[in-house]
């Protein structure tokens, strides 16, 4: 940003658009409540393509072979200007948006009534948008106008669709043909919804918004519309669920469902690698011929030391390569663990540099390699969201859409960063989890439970006790990070390599890592941390830390077959939870027994020093 520019009201990082205010979800403004809208809406001209070919083709996987093109948020150009011109065709590029709740509340008389009655007039601020309202323009209010408010009750269903309080119906406890006027009175200090009542002036029934809530009052609702409004539509398939009444602004109103992949090499020699890096300037070239053009534009300037023929085989195998990866392109990790495992100076580049060290001599048992990220790409897009619930990997009946047809692009953020990758010793975590049967039938039935409940499939999904392990140590590590690096916890994040990679080979490793938009991404904070001499020390404190939780013995009695429809063992908030931002699953298949011994149990602990 420009020195002596300020942040306008509104603005938005592009990492935020992935996680927080995505498409479907509700933004807080001064004066309004708005939804972002469909891509439909969006200034795709005015967006900038990222590469990253890996990701591409596991978004089509998800989304259909039609998507072409990952494409970063709008924004406007960068001007030197320090004046602003909201008049300006370039001011108003940006996220589109539209109020809603569509029903407002007018502060002074506490009239309820939607926007479409035409009680309320729109009052824009060309000179300050902050200050853009709906007023209650016929309010007894002496003086000026009175700022309407959002009504705060909102009605969801787990298939993603979302409408205004159905509020006639709720008050008049069934349908009716009452039209109101309705008062939204708060009888409370507090409030919370009882005591939040609503009336109808009309017939004179009233109703206390915490009866919204019950069974009762949910049966006495009207079913799912299986309204969009982010796409200003309805579902044409319908919808039969039963809607639930949730809070405007609650967390469980927008659950993103994001797919992310790192820039990794895909050839070994310095030509592949810069065709990567340029594949924008090549995607197109269809013959050989074309090349002799190309280097006459000076395209092929870093190209000096290859011939027309040599670029044009490299071109041929890479594609060939791409069309063979289709199949995979879901499995985004195995590329990357194959890379990380065996890290070669030789094929570094400006998006990902590797350094191996040794690992603490005290955790060699334990650890097999350790590799510092001194810098990395991550490429992170949108596919989809959920809304009640958080999604599962194979949620694909509950994510609502981003567009009323098949997207041709979807929202990405490309960020760059550094990080630390810890592999483990395949041959300590064989013998721990084969000592550890026990645990790995409470998680599985967990598991089973957990996804039954949710009308899914509950043989399906299960990661694995090595999953719960390599997790637990990836959320101690990103706690005691955070108080050495200078970030903050939910600027770190994690990627769990578990399993086994498609030719069979197990994976087991972690890489905690920070990502920003800026150069504050990649200034070392966090890789120094990994050099062998601090490494040792952070681990000890990170284990030593979960021996003893303030929440204990209630924390350490905790297993998964006693927590009721909960993933997790031995972990709370005060111990192992993470910030949405930094965790792959939700703190989900979580167990600090695993690490250490606790004032409950000993016989899981993986670290025995």
């Amino acid at each position: 940003m420009p020195a002596g520019q300020r942040t306008r009201v509104g603005d938005l990082r592009p990492s935020q658009l992935m996680h927080a205010f995505g498409v479907g979800s509700v933004v807080d403004l001064p004066y309004l409540s708005v939804m972002v809208m469909g891509l439909e809406d969006w200034p795709a001209a005015r967006s900038i393509e990222i590469r990253e070919e890996r990701l591409l083709r596991a978004v089509r996987q998800q989304l259909g072979a039609q998507v072409e093109r990952l494409l970063a948020p709008p924004t406007p150009p960068e001007s030197s200007s320090q004046t602003w011109n909201p008049f300006d065709e370039e001011s108003r590029i940006g996220v589109p948006v539209a109020p809603f709740p569509r029903w407002v509340v007018c502060p002074y008389c506490r009239l309820l009534a939607p926007l479409s009655s035409g009680l309320f007039e729109f009052k824009p601020e060309p000179f300050r948008p902050d200050r853009a309202r709906f007023v209650h323009a016929s309010c007894k209010r002496p003086g000026q106008p009175p700022a309407v408010l959002p009504a705060r009750f909102l009605i969801a269903c787990d298939r993603g669709h979302l409408d205004d309080f159905p509020w006639l119906e709720f008050v008049h406890k069934g349908p009716t043909t009452c039209k109101g006027p309705l008062k939204f009175l708060e009888m409370g200090a507090s409030g919370e919804a009882a005591d939040v009542q609503v009336k109808c002036d009309a017939c004179e029934t009233s109703e206390v918004m915490a009866k919204a809530f019950t069974e009762e009052a949910r049966r006495l609702m009207p079913a799912c519309r299986g309204r969009r409004p982010h796409l200003r539509d309805f579902d044409p398939d319908g919808c039969t669920q039963q809607v639930k009444s949730i809070l405007l602004g609650a967390s469980n109103s927008w659950f993103p469902m994001v797919l992310s992949a790192l820039s990794i090499p895909s050839g070994a020699g310095k030509l592949d690698q810069l065709l990567e890096q340029q594949w924008s300037a090549f995607e197109s070239v269809k013959d050989s011929s074309a090349l002799e053009a190309l280097r006459r534009f000076g395209v092929l300037r870093e190209f000096a030391e290859f011939t027309d023929d040599q670029i044009w085989e490299a071109l041929q195998r890479m594609r060939e390569g791409d069309a063979g990866q289709d199949q995979d392109s879901n499995d985004l990790k195995a590329p990357e663990w194959a890379i990380f495992s065996n890290p070669d100076a030789l094929r570094n580049t400006r998006d990902l540099q590797l350094r191996p060290v040794a690992p603490p001599p005290r955790y060699q048992p334990y650890f097999e390699r350790v590799v510092l990220v001194e810098r990395l790409r991550e490429v992170r897009s949108l596919i989809g969201f959920t809304r009640i619930d958080t999604p599962s990997e194979d949620a694909q009946t509950a994510r609502a859409p981003l567009s009323r047809g098949s997207p041709h692009w979807v929202p990405s953020a490309e960020i760059r960063g550094e990080g630390i990758f810890l592999q483990f010793s395949e041959a300590a975590i064989s013998t721990w989890v084969a000592r550890c049967g026990l645990l790995d039938q409470q998680f599985l039935a967990a598991h089973q439970r957990w996804r039954s409940t949710r009308g899914m499939d509950p043989m399906l999904g299960y990661p694995g006790l090595r999953y719960v392990l390599l997790h637990s140590l990836a959320h101690a590590l990103i706690r005691q990070f955070s108080l050495e690096c200078g970030y903050a916890t939910a600027s770190l994040r994690e990627r769990i390599y578990s399993g086994s990679t498609p030719e069979g080979g197990p994976m087991a490793g972690v890489l905690i890592y920070t990502a920003a938009q800026d150069s504050e991404g990649t200034m070392g904070g966090l890789v120094s941390l990994g050099e062998t001499t601090n490494l040792e020390g952070h681990l000890d404190q990170s284990l030593e830390g979960l021996e003893l939780c303030t929440s204990d013995p209630l924390c350490a009695e905790s297993t998964p077959e006693r927590e009721f429809l909960s993933l997790h063992g031995a972990a709370c908030h005060a111990c192992l939870f993470a910030p949405e931002t930094s965790c792959e699953r939700g703190n989900r298949y979580l167990d600090r027994s695993v690490l250490v011994e606790t004032v409950e149990r000993s016989e899981w602990a993986f670290f025995n020093l």
